[in-house]
């Protein structure tokens, strides 16, 4: 940490600046505080992500596929799981998606099936060991989630408790200069 980030004497981390631009005009202020509540947000979400990612090894998938089952048999209410919206709702390549789809068609997780009302186009369907797969791992992850949840729901909070009070703290002022 720079000497001028840190109070003399006291060790108190004050805000430094990242110039953006030029001119003082453009530059803004890093809260370090914020940025770890940022990092603590992060972390916590990682953390679970990570332990959703060995809990999908454990059984025999890669994180994507689970996440592909979990795509394709909850897909919202007035969207059809077509592989357009799987890739859409992935954030992935079309191409991507088709191989992913592949491979879990190949696994015996899921199957494309014909549109009963638009015969152009193939929607996927979750077999029945792919839903097997998909109940479990739900039922692992609602358990995680009960236990680590509350960490992370507090992370989130900090942030956006902090945030708030930002953007109401930045209007006062405006107020304060117009005056």
């Amino acid at each position: 940490m720079s000497a001028d980030a840190v109070s003399a004497g006291r060790g108190t981390v004050r805000p430094r600046r990242i110039v953006a631009g030029q001119s003082n005009q453009d530059s803004t202020t890093l809260d370090v505080r914020h940025l770890r509540r940022l990092a603590e947000f992060r972390y916590q979400l990682r953390r679970f992500l990570h332990v959703s990612q060995m809990a999908a090894e454990q059984m025999g998938l890669r994180h994507q596929q689970y996440q592909l089952l979990q795509c394709v048999g909850a897909m919202p209410d007035g969207m059809a799981p077509t592989i357009v919206n799987v890739a859409k709702r992935m954030l992935l390549k079309h191409n991507s998606a088709v191989e992913l789809v592949d491979r879990a068609i190949r696994q015996g997780l899921l199957v494309r099936l014909g549109d009963e009302a638009d015969h152009r186009r193939i929607l996927l369907r979750v077999t029945p060991q792919g839903e097997r797969i998909l109940a479990s791992l739900a039922e692992f992850h609602t358990r995680e989630l009960e236990q680590s949840g509350p960490e992370l729901v507090s992370a989130l909070n900090r942030v956006l408790r902090a945030s708030r009070r930002g953007r109401s703290s930045k209007s006062e002022r405006r107020k304060e200069g117009a005056r």
